[in-house]
């Protein structure tokens, strides 16, 4: 397993970029901290939840204070690196390959709203609601802009990747947070709110699969530019059946529910059967990527579009099995948590592999370096 780039002093420029108050290599990480950085959260938080739901609720735990720590540290940066590093972050917002790594932010927050209100503690699942409403609607209507008006010497498709899913994600993470509240305060508003945000989603997803498709059946496709990202393909899937299934739990009575249920229903299940069918696709892509072209198994962000994805399913299954009374949609999901978890301990030993390696190449550098000269 090799070390990622991402944790190479190759990668790190903060002298263009200081960060005020902080030493120069965690001012470089920092100021090159990726836009896809809360995917670790939302994958973390995703598979806690489905833990839950399987009943295993100490491993359900600890994953959850893991990610509600790498949240708080992931916001901390994330807010040094708006102030402190502006320019690097517009230069992401006009790079297509990476602007909709933004919305992991969002689906970061409603992944852990979903797991406060999960734990009864309702406060802590309403502001995360908000400040996922809040993003939402910041990076909704800011990165389409500036994608569409910045200058380019290239047509924007052929940077077109997996990672615009999670605009799609993000959509529907935002529909998950607001069934939620209005089960909560028992809103109407809110539950139409719910099934309108779960439309779009859907129809997001229509245009995005067309957009990459069209990229992947354009341009020439190789083993780095078929990152794990396109697992998203299945992940937007698996979140737009678990915001159905969370939408299909409101009460029957609100005015909304009569005209949604049958057609919220109906379309997530067909979502459901789709991401089912990605699976073997994505499998088949990454023994191409790894087995075929020889792409080295190297610590990567985009793991965790692997991850995500997986635990969302699994998740997804339970709960719309549950609530639709399909006893195989639950057992499937039951099997698949457990091998989100894997896929979680196999990218979380990865991740700790090149960060140790990244501070044992630091810590070699530092000592190869000549000490002050004697007078």
């Amino acid at each position: 397993m090799q070390a990622s780039d991402e944790f190479s002093e190759g990668q790190l420029n903060p002298a263009n970029a200081p960060i005020p108050g902080v030493d120069k290599p965690t001012g470089g990480l920092i100021a090159n901290l990726p836009p896809a950085s809360f995917s670790f959260v939302m994958a973390t938080g995703i598979v806690s939840t489905g833990l839950e739901l399987y009943g295993a609720a100490l491993p359900s735990l600890v994953l959850f204070i893991i990610a509600v720590l790498a949240g708080i540290v992931l916001a901390a940066a994330t807010l040094m690196r708006l102030i402190g590093t502006f320019g690097l972050v517009m230069r992401d917002i006009r790079s297509p390959g990476r602007a909709f790594g933004f919305f992991t932010i969002v689906a970061a927050a409603n992944v852990l709203g979903a797991r406060f209100e999960m734990y009864g503690w309702i406060t802590m699942a309403l502001a995360m609601a908000i400040l996922g409403a809040v993003v939402w609607v910041v990076l909704n209507y800011t990165l389409p802009t500036e994608l569409l008006v910045a200058e380019r010497k290239t047509p924007m498709i052929a940077e077109i990747n997996g990672s615009w899913f999670l605009w799609v994600v993000g959509t529907q993470s935002v529909a998950v947070a607001a069934a939620m509240v209005a089960r909560l305060g028992g809103s109407a508003l809110l539950g139409a709110a719910a099934v309108g945000l779960w439309g779009v989603g859907v129809m997001l997803y229509l245009l995005v699969a067309t957009l990459v498709t069209i990229r992947l059946l354009t341009h020439p496709v190789d083993p780095a530019s078929l990152s794990p990202t396109y697992w998203i393909y299945m992940g937007a899937t698996a979140i737009s059946v678990l915001a159905g299934s969370r939408i299909l739990l409101l009460d029957a009575t609100m005015p909304i529910m009569e005209t949604a249920t049958p057609v919220v229903a109906g379309i997530s299940f067909i979502l459901w059967a789709l991401g089912l069918w990605w699976i073997p696709l994505l499998i088949l892509f990454g023994i191409w990527r790894h087995v075929l072209r020889h792409r080295p198994l190297r610590y990567e962000i985009s793991l965790w579009s692997i991850v995500f994805p997986l635990g969302m399913y699994a998740t997804a299954s339970m709960l719309f099995g549950g609530v639709e009374g399909l006893d195989f949609m639950v057992g499937l999901g039951r099997i698949i948590i457990w091998v989100a978890l894997l896929a979680w301990l196999a990218s979380s030993l990865a991740m700790a592999h090149a960060a140790f390696s990244w501070l044992r190449r630091r810590r070699d550098l530092r000592g190869a370096r000549p000490g002050p000269s004697s007078p």
